[in-house]
């Protein structure tokens, strides 16, 4: 895979040798904005850029009430996307689970497609374990009561239809055989990739797919919205970046819950977010606005112009102020949208234990939350930063971050101690 998703990954996997070779549009900057200081420079009171423990990130985001109080996920299981998976991946994982306390993960990993072997010499192969691997260590931290299924494909997603076909299998199997109520991608393929006659053929199979799996089966769906800010690539070399406003598929799905970035900053035991430059964010050149967006104040429609927007939600996604996780090749933050995605998978599993049945599809129920007396203290609303694009043959004016909804953050950052609740009500 070549599309922004995985670019994150790369960098998790070799932060420590390569940090600067990650410096991709948007993704490597510690901070959108100035209020990011480092922490050699930090005065009191002042908020840094930090790595965080899966201790400090609960707390960062309103989770470990919810723990406390026997909330974790138990009896949910969560079904991830990928293609050819991570060697050792239980071991891996469970080395983490003992470093940080965490219970032994429940995983199994399925290939009803088949398997190749793995390559450590393969660069793509080596950068999908990596992806796998944050996708379990990420949704095990946010709801370690759950179960895990991983569902790999012997084939590589990149760009355009390339891999698609295998994944639509993959969830096909996953509804079929009911694995799990909640299926989280981070993976994605350029809108631009996908604008010929094979490509929109494809993803109107995906339309037909996910309309009923949502509304008959009460899946839930997140994507990764991407890591090139405001644009994404123009096919599978990833080096030249579309030079106008661009978003990804599956993200831009009306029918799934799109997550993008933030960077999360820290001062002592308090936290405050900025957007991240590398989230992408925007309207869909393929879908019109969802009925849930068209209750947004009648302020942002002439922005949406009948366009379905992205993200709907974020969560931190900078590298260097990522949450902590292990891969055999290193212990690092890990970056990207790649993990804003199974975050939300992992409230979405604590959400439908406390509810006691599947929410299924979400959007309808967080907008509307987002209308409500309660969204100041559901979501952290994020209002700086931007993520407009200059790089890779890409000039772009992207999107800020303001009050309410916007195309980098979404409806912002959950606070889930107080959003669970509301969102259960508001989903029934």
């Amino acid at each position: 895979m070549t599309s922004a998703s995985r670019r994150a990954l790369i960098c998790f996997l070799l932060m420590p040798l390569l940090l600067t070779a990650c410096a991709l549009p948007g993704q490597a900057r510690p901070s959108p904005t100035p209020t990011a200081t480092s922490t050699a420079t930090a005065t009191p009171g002042s908020f840094d850029a930090a790595v965080y423990t899966p201790k400090q990130y609960r707390a960062a985001y309103g989770i470990q009430p919810l723990l406390d109080q026997g909330h974790d996920g138990t009896g949910q299981t969560i079904v991830l996307i990928e293609s050819y998976g991570a060697p050792n991946l239980e071991q891996t994982v469970n080395i983490y689970a003992q470093r940080y306390q965490l219970p032994l993960v429940n995983l199994r990993v399925l290939a009803p497609l088949g398997t190749v072997p793995f390559n450590p010499a393969d660069t793509e192969m080596r950068g999908w374990a990596g992806e796998t691997v944050l996708d379990v260590e990420m949704a095990h931290v946010v709801a370690p009561g759950a179960s895990i299924v991983v569902l790999t494909s012997p084939v590589d997603e990149t760009e355009g239809t390339a891999g698609l076909p295998e994944f639509l299998q993959l969830e096909q199997y996953a509804v079929a055989h009911h694995l799990g109520n909640i299926i989280s991608q981070s993976w994605g393929a350029s809108e631009y990739t996908l604008t010929g006659a094979a490509g929109r053929q494809e993803i109107a199979q995906w339309d037909s797919f996910y309309k009923t799996a949502t509304t008959q089966d009460g899946i839930t769906f997140f994507a990764s919205t991407g890591d090139s800010g405001a644009t994404d690539y123009t096919d599978a070399t990833s080096k030249t970046l579309v030079n106008k406003p661009t978003i990804a598929f599956p993200a831009d799905e009306p029918w799934v819950t799109a997550c993008g970035g933030t960077t999360l900053l820290t001062s002592g035991v308090q936290y405050r977010q900025v957007a991240w430059s590398g989230s992408n964010g925007g309207f869909s050149a393929f879908y019109s606005e969802p009925a849930y967006q068209q209750t947004l104040p009648a302020s942002y429609q002439s922005q949406f112009a009948n366009r379905r927007g992205v993200p709907d939600v974020s969560a931190d996604s900078n590298p260097y102020t990522g949450l902590l996780l292990y891969s055999p090749y290193s212990e690092n933050p890990a970056g990207g949208t790649s993990a804003a995605a199974p975050f939300w998978a992992g409230l979405a599993a604590i959400a439908n234990q406390m509810a006691g049945h599947p929410l299924g599809f979400l959007n309808p129920a967080l907008y509307k939350l987002e209308a409500s007396s309660g969204a100041a203290s559901d979501f952290y609303d994020i209002t700086q930063g931007n993520n407009s694009v200059n790089d890779r043959g890409a000039d772009v004016q992207g999107f800020s971050a303001v009050p309410g909804w916007d195309a980098v953050t979404g409806l912002g950052a959950p606070n889930a101690a107080k959003l669970l609740p509301d969102l259960i009500s508001a989903a029934s």
